[in-house]
């Protein structure tokens, strides 16, 4: 696959993946368990996030 489709394929799925993963966070965060009881999952979502742009620099964007 060339560099350019990955770069685009990967910035698109990325994106829509943290978007999904804060949308979450945030609905559980303010929902009925209110912010102290969604603190747990909203720094699971921030890590988990965090790795999935780390792995799209590592495969798309850094030139190996």
């Amino acid at each position: 696959m060339s560099y350019n489709i990955k770069l685009l394929v990967g910035f698109i799925g990325v994106g829509i993946f943290i978007i999904f993963i804060g949308g979450l966070s945030h609905s559980i965060s303010t929902g009925f368990a209110g912010f102290s009881g969604g603190l747990p999952f909203m720094i699971i979502a921030i890590i988990v996030c965090a790795a999935a742009v780390y792995d799209f620099w590592s495969e798309c964007v850094r030139k190996k």
